[in-house]
Formats: structure tokens, sequence, C-alpha cells
């Protein structure tokens, strides 16, 4: 069984050098938990500038869903870039972003026929999504969710509310954007049982729209179908349809942020699939193309037949980005979404195992390979346990996985969809021997 490999002590000497650099010139705002230097990735492996080899459980937060420079995707795009690296594909034509289009069309998550606005970032492809629905319904409110994050553009970030100092010292933001629970079963409101929190977020819902937000002025609710950084929150099976129905009494659109949980991650294209409704709007980017800049917003057509100008950009469906994409989406289509489903339900099941040995994990959640654990000081109180996520995060680097943490307690697994239970088999011996250093 192939494992990880640490040579040196962490961080190595060439790479305390290559941080030591990066202090003096890089922003100070950069989140850089683990001191992890990357030369080279391949696959589900990762190698530092030292020789250590890690085992990743990040897929560069969702990136590399295809694997690490997967040989096809590489291929794909060394062909592309013999022939032209740009040309700006919102005043011009050139086939393969045609091609990627109709790649996405065929997969939309909605009966409609579909248009596409390429973007370069998840940030970016809410920017659009949020754009056009204020374009075309001419409503002025929009309704997001506590927890949620959507990116940290002013509009974006508008919606995003995962983190205070995400949103500290940037007011005023986008106005009228209206935020309400996520619909959280493991830590419901004070008083709301687990099974009744449908009940109160939709009556939520509806006392804002009785107060702040008169639902005819409402252009759209924007959701990630499970919150990312927020902490990979699934919401109850009954929530969507609930919602959706609530939404389609006044022509409120439902934009869904597919950013992290798209592109196969679940064991579907899209997250949204596994809760029986029909989205407006798809905000996607991350694991679109494998690790070329790229996003994408999707919409019905019917909704995206904005005017000429009435939105642009300079890189969006870039040549070698879109050659990228089209073979991603092969990939995943060819089989690594349903090795998603499989492998995430053996990874699922272990990690229930490793809970009933550490009582500190109070929730294991997620769908596919997108799951998570959440660490809880008391296990019937499931009070967050930060200072416990943040050591077993650093002891499992120590030993050879990347894992990175979401939401205030939960360690989040997102690996590359090319994952096998042999590789699952060897981050649970590493989080079993992380958990009993951090607790010493």
């Amino acid at each position: 069984m192939e494992r990880p490999e640490i040579k040196t002590e962490l961080p190595g000497p060439k790479a305390k050098q290559i941080i030591e650099r990066d202090a003096k010139v890089m922003s100070t705002s950069l989140t850089r938990d683990l001191p992890l230097v990357v030369e080279r990735a391949r696959d589900v492996w990762v190698y530092d500038v030292d020789g250590n080899k890690f085992l990743d459980m990040t897929s560069g937060v969702g990136v590399t869903n295809v694997g690490h420079t997967n040989p096809q995707v590489v291929e794909a795009i060394k062909n592309q870039l013999d022939k032209f690296l740009h040309y700006i594909g919102t005043d011009f034509y050139y086939e393969i972003q045609v091609t990627l289009a109709e790649m996405l069309n065929d997969i939309r998550p909605f009966t409609e026929p579909a248009r596409v606005f390429y973007t370069n970032s998840g940030t970016e492809s809410v920017e659009c999504s949020i754009k056009l629905a204020r374009y075309k319904q001419r409503r002025p409110i929009f309704i997001g969710f506590m927890g949620a994050f959507h990116g940290r553009t002013i509009g974006a970030l508008s919606f995003t509310s995962s983190k205070p100092v995400q949103r500290r010292y940037f007011s005023p933001m986008v106005p009228q954007v209206v935020h309400i629970p996520f619909p959280d079963t493991f830590r419901p409101p004070e008083g709301v049982m687990p099974e009744k929190v449908t009940d109160f977020v939709i009556w939520y819902l509806n006392r804002v729209f009785e107060t702040v937000a008169p639902p005819e002025d409402v252009a759209a609710v924007l959701i990630e179908p499970i919150q990312g950084e927020g902490g990979y929150n699934v919401p109850p099976s009954d929530f969507f349809p609930r919602l959706k129905a609530e939404l389609d009494k006044y022509g409120i659109y439902l934009i869904v942020d597919e950013v992290q949980s798209g592109m196969g991650r679940t064991g579907k294209m899209w997250a949204i699939e596994h809760f029986g409704v029909e989205p407006d709007i798809v905000a996607s980017a991350k694991g679109i193309a494998s690790g070329i800049p790229m996003g994408a917003c999707i919409a019905k057509a019917s909704i995206m037949d904005w005017d000429l100008s009435a939105h642009s950009n300079t890189y969006g469906g870039n040549p070698v980005a879109s050659a990228s994409a089209i073979e991603t989406i092969k990939l995943l289509r060819g089989g690594l979404i349903d090795n998603a489903r499989v492998v995430g339900e053996y990874f699922k099941s272990q990690l229930r195992e490793l809970q009933k040995k550490h009582e500190v994990i109070g929730d294991v959640r997620g769908i596919g390979l997108m799951l998570a654990i959440d660490f809880v000081k008391d296990p019937v109180k499931r009070d967050f346990n930060t200072e416990l996520r943040n050591k077993v995060e650093q002891e499992a680097f120590k030993r050879g996985a990347i894992c990175i943490a979401a939401g205030k307690s939960a360690i989040r697994f997102a690996p590359p969809l090319t994952l096998q239970k042999e590789h699952v088999d060897v981050v649970i011996e590493i989080l079993d021997d992380a958990i009993k250093a951090a607790l010493g």
C-alpha cells in the first residue's frame, strides 16, 4: 500500500527558506494553516520542496477533482498551447468555448436549455449570477444564508457570512441582502428539534417576507446546496423542495453556488441533484478546469437573455482553460463521479467507525467525497472545539495527510475524486493517531 513519506521536520529546510521569503513580499491576508511548500503533485499525492510526500485530502480546496496533473488534462492543455493562448472570446469567436458551453448545457441541472457566461473564479461566477438575477427581475432584494461563503469581492461578500473577519471594515456592501438561518440539523437554533429545522427556516423566511423583504421585491435566493467553508453542512432532504415551493409562489429565482460542491464532488455532477429541485442559475468554478483559473455562470436560456454588453469580461472562456475543462468533464462523466459516490460512502462509514473510538468527534457529515468531521467538547452539548480541531489538523500534517478546516470546529475532506479505498484506510489511520496525539 502506497503511503505518505515524511523525511524531514516540517517545515523542512528548503520550505523554511521559502516561507521566510514569502513573509516579506506576500499579502498578510493569506491564510496558511500548514507550512506546506509544494514542488509537484500527482493524482492524490503532493510532494514538497524537501522531498516529503503527502496524501492530499483537499484537492487544492476542491479544484483538482480529476487528480493532480491528470495526464489527459495536461495533454489537452499542451495541445491548445501550440495553437493560441488567448483571444478575447467576449468580442470574437473560437470553437473550443462553444464546445465547452455545449457540454455544460448537456450537464445542466434543470430541464430548460442553458446559456453560459464564462468567468475566471467562483467569486466572479457569483457576481455574474446576482447581476443577472437583478437585471432580469428588476427587483432589488436578495436572500442569503448565515454561515455561507460565496467569495470576497464586494457583491459576493455581501452574501458571505461564514467568518466576521471576511466582512470586518468592508462595509457598506450591496444593500438589501437579507440573511436567514441555514438548516443545520447538528446545531439547530436553540429550542428547535433537528427534525423541525426545515419548518423553522421556512417560518423564518416567511417572517422576512412579511417584514423587511416583500417577496415581490426579492430577485433571488443564493445558497450553497452543501455549505462549504461554513462547515460542510448538509440540509435535510425536505428543505430544498419546500424552499423552492415558497420561491415559486413569487417568481423568485433559486441560484445555487456549486463552486465547491459541483463537478462530481458529491457523487452527482451537481450537489443540488440530490435534493430533487431545479435551480434557475448555477455558479460554478474550482473543479471545472482542474487548476486552470475558470468559472461559469450557467442559467436557463429564458433568463440569460440580457442586452448586448450588459455583462462582459476579458479572460472568460480562455482557450487553454476551455481545453482543460472539456477534458475534465469527460473524465468526470467517464467514471470519476461514480467513484466519488462509492469511495465516498466507504470513507463516510470509516469516519463513523473512527467516531465510535473518539467521542470528541461530534458529527460525521457530507455526501460523496465532500465530507467532514466536527469536533466537540461535549457530545451532548455539541459545543465547538476549535482548539482540538486545529491540533488534529497539525498532527495529521506531521503524519503526511493534508487536511483543512471548515466552520468553527470541523475538518473537511475534499480529496481528488480518484481517491481509492486503500487511500481512505491510510488517512483514517493517520487521523486516529492525530486525534490521540492532539488529546495528549
